[in-house]
């Protein structure tokens, strides 16, 4: 597994292989080829060609397997979820998570368990943001 220095961004693609390898390594791409079939059509090329990138992108890795390749998350879920989230931000809303939720507040797609979540989340970091 070689070392990375830049932020990994996936595309929905890529999040969709990403989510199985996360949720039970390791793959082959016969079992991602059949899981993924109903969902997408997917041919295993297709499979070949995305987990090609995924590697290139440092973000799976392969070993020899007895009959077939088998395949590893590179990262960390939580490592791509934050990345996609700081991009999503900053594609959307210049970085600023308060612009973020003011619009989600505005439109009224905050229910009461949103925002006693987002009120434990703020109590908690206001906590270790003093220690």
């Amino acid at each position: 597994m070689q070392k990375r220095n830049e932020a990994i961004s996936l595309s929905d693609g890529e999040w969709k292989i990403m989510n199985l390898l996360w949720e039970e390594p390791p793959k082959t791409v016969m079992q991602l080829t059949k899981q993924l079939d109903r969902e997408t059509g997917w041919t295993k090329h297709t499979i070949i060609t995305m987990l090609k990138r995924l590697e290139a992108k440092h973000a799976v890795y392969h070993e020899e397997g007895e009959k077939a390749k088998q395949f590893f998350p590179a990262i960390p879920r939580s490592e791509a979820v934050l990345e996609e989230t700081k991009g999503f931000l900053d594609r959307v809303y210049e970085g600023s998570l308060s612009m973020m939720l003011h619009s989600m507040v505005s439109a009224k797609r905050l229910s009461k368990q949103d925002i006693e979540e987002l009120y434990e989340i703020l109590q908690k970091a206001e906590v270790e943001n003093h220690d």
